[in-house]
């Protein structure tokens, strides 16, 4: 995988960026980078892979984002993600959950840079695509930047060079994780300090950003960005994407369009026996701020629930054919 100067990416996000959600980020976005779910290291070690690891070759630039914090099985379940055909993988050092913090991995092994940094060489050194980390800008209450340096100097040692920096402090004990990405207050200084302070690093921030225009004035300081919810619920956003950051001018599908194309998927996934609303839960915010997004959403969220039939996503189509 060719790692531009600017780089677009949508976040990693637990129940969310899924395969099917990707299949359909694909519709709108060629080039900007694509993450799958956090995915535990043991399960990979011992689980289904073709179902873990599984995705469709058009998700591509696609990276595996794992977890854990044992160097050995990182390594082990990093070969498996490679000979998957993954363009990259990333550790995640940035989930606050309980369950992440009793499995002793994400946000809280901040504290433990040596041993982050025993894992990132254990996977570099079993593979040969790129091995990347996630993570926070600190833990709890801390709010000095020199923690933070600190933890990027010593990762950065064992030849990682490519960090995505939540600009949030993760708080372990009292928020949730959906509390822990809106109230931690976001710092996008310290990322750019972190950019000054190490230029030969990739520096990508990730947190609260959702228009183009914040977009352009992150990548005045730093390297790339990442978007996470606004992907999910506004994700027409991304249209525009290739263009404006990719340079490449292809004709832009309007959302009926992407709407249209995902039939065929719908159609093949039926035929599977998957059910529907796995894929249709992640197009609900197709047209979103638009006339009819509300029985977009709510076809999408009860009737195809309900029937669980291709005739209810067709007839929606049909009703939102002059939805612009």
């Amino acid at each position: 995988m060719v790692f531009n100067n600017h780089i677009i990416a949508v976040a990693p996000m637990v129940d969310w960026t899924d395969r099917h959600f990707r299949y359909f980020m694909r519709q709108i976005t060629k080039h900007t980078r694509l993450y799958t779910e956090m995915i535990v290291d043991d399960a990979i070690i011992h689980g289904n892979l073709d179902k873990l690891l599984g995705f469709n070759s058009l998700e591509h630039p696609l990276i595996v984002q794992l977890g854990g914090s044992n160097p050995a099985k990182l390594a082990l379940a990093s070969k498996k993600c490679q000979e998957f055909g993954y363009d990259a993988i990333n550790l995640n050092i940035g989930c606050p959950s309980d369950r992440v913090k009793l499995g002793k991995f994400g946000a809280c092994l901040m504290h433990e840079p040596q041993l982050v940094a025993d894992c990132i060489s254990a996977m570099q050194d079993a593979v040969k695509i790129p091995v990347t980390i996630k993570q926070r800008i600190g833990l709890d209450y801390e709010s000095d930047y020199q923690g933070l340096y600190d933890f990027v100097a010593k990762i950065a040692s064992t030849g990682c060079n490519e960090f995505i920096i939540h600009a949030r402090n993760a708080i372990l004990n009292g928020l949730s994780p959906k509390q822990n990405r809106e109230i931690p207050p976001l710092k996008y200084e310290y990322v750019y300090q972190l950019k000054k302070d190490f230029p030969n690093l990739s520096i990508i921030i990730n947190g609260g950003i959702k228009t183009v225009e914040e977009i352009n004035l992150h990548l005045g300081n730093i390297d790339g960005v990442m978007i996470g919810r606004e992907a999910y619920y506004n994700p027409y956003l991304f249209s525009t994407f290739d263009e404006i950051f990719f340079n490449d001018k292809h004709t832009i599908l309007t959302r009926y369009e992407i709407a249209k194309n995902m039939s065929d998927y719908l159609i093949d996934v039926d035929s599977k026996g998957i059910l529907l609303h796995h894929v249709t839960r992640h197009m609900i915010g197709l047209y979103h701020g638009l006339p009819n997004a509300k029985l977009w959403r709510y076809t999408l969220t009860n009737e195809i629930i309900k029937t669980n039939s291709l005739d209810t996503y067709f007839n929606l189509l049909i009703n939102m054919e002059n939805v612009f």
